[in-house]
């Protein structure tokens, strides 16, 4: 179940409204959602999530209601040809495979919402034979390697629904483009921190909900403890608290590091951090200026390029 799901269906089923949850396991064609997405129903009708961005859900939503009364699961196949796609289906003419599964108890739902706040990579595995599911760590050699690609899907007559700690963004800097930043961020499921020891800047008023550090970004960066599912980008154009944030930050295992400035402003941070040692590899890490050139020219347009370039970097590696 993905994160976004488990609190509701779990709050559903205390409810005592009845949940079905319903998981893309397979797709082939034009599906247009990923095998791993997920949809709660519950016997009135009511859902959450989306299995094919509204192709089919008024279908499973039927069966969903079949599933409860009987308290057995299922495997649905849905698609259609490209000739035929705008009668039935899926307009985009591929197939999916939906399975359908009936929440009984709350055990998984409580150990998924547990592995979250703890921070740890597990998955959800369903036998397809009997549609029964185990809660599965690293330890399995297939759940880490779904783990590691972050990507859910069947293998070896096990759906593999993968559940990794939350993607970071950490910004350093709490101007403007950060408001606008973390905000975008939070939609594409990013966990945010931001860093500013300007107490002005980074006032609740600013950034109402948001985690904000107020220590040296080099010592919260310290404690936060970056990782390979982390994203840093720094905006405050002042290279006494920029520099030290990409000294930590070039050497921690984040996926993406970017940094705010025009070229010119670009190269002299180069310079500096050649100069106090780092490689020209180290380097070759960082996005600058920060964001894909999409003429963005406020801050929310620079958000916007922001996301799409961390986007990119992390679902195309070579970008």
């Amino acid at each position: 179940m993905t994160d976004m799901l488990t609190e509701p269906a779990l709050e559903w089923h205390r409810a005592g409204r009845g949940v079905v949850l319903a998981t893309v396991i397979e797709t082939w064609g034009s599906a247009p959602r990923p095998a791993g997405s997920q949809m709660i129903v519950d016997r009135e009708g009511a859902m959450m999530g989306s299995v094919s961005g509204g192709c089919v859900e008024a279908a499973v939503v039927l069966e969903a209601a079949e599933v409860l009364q009987t308290g057995l699961g299922r495997v649905l196949t849905y698609g259609v040809s490209d000739e035929d796609a705008f009668a039935v289906g899926l307009a985009c003419g591929g197939t999916i495979r939906v399975m359908l599964q009936p929440l009984l108890t709350e055990d998984v739902l409580r150990n998924l919402l547990a592995a979250k706040a703890a921070g740890r990579a597990v998955a959800l595995v369903t036998d397809l034979t009997d549609l029964t599911t185990a809660l599965i760590g690293p330890e399995d050699p297939m759940v880490a390697a779904r783990l590691s690609s972050d990507q859910s899907g069947v293998d070896e007559g096990r759906f593999i629904a993968v559940h990794n700690p939350a993607l970071r963004l950490i910004v350093v800097g709490a101007v403007h483009i950060a408001q606008a930043l973390t905000k975008m961020a939070r939609l594409c499921d990013y966990a945010t921190v931001v860093i500013d020891p300007r107490t002005a800047f980074g006032a609740a008023s600013r950034f109402p909900g948001e985690q904000v550090e107020t220590d040296w970004p080099d010592e919260a960066l310290a404690r936060l403890k970056p990782d390979a599912r982390t994203a840093i980008v720094t905006l405050t154009h002042d290279p006494k608290l920029d520099d030290p944030a990409l000294a930590f930050a070039l050497r921690s295992k984040a996926f993406y590091v970017g940094c705010l400035g025009s070229r010119r402003t670009h190269a002299k941070r180069l310079e500096r951090l050649a100069a106090a040692g780092f490689t020209q590899g180290e380097l070759d890490r960082l996005h600058a200026p920060v964001g894909l050139n999409i003429g963005a020219r406020n801050p929310a347009e620079i958000a916007i390029s922001v996301m799409a370039q961390v986007t990119a970097v992390l679902r195309l590696p070579r970008v």
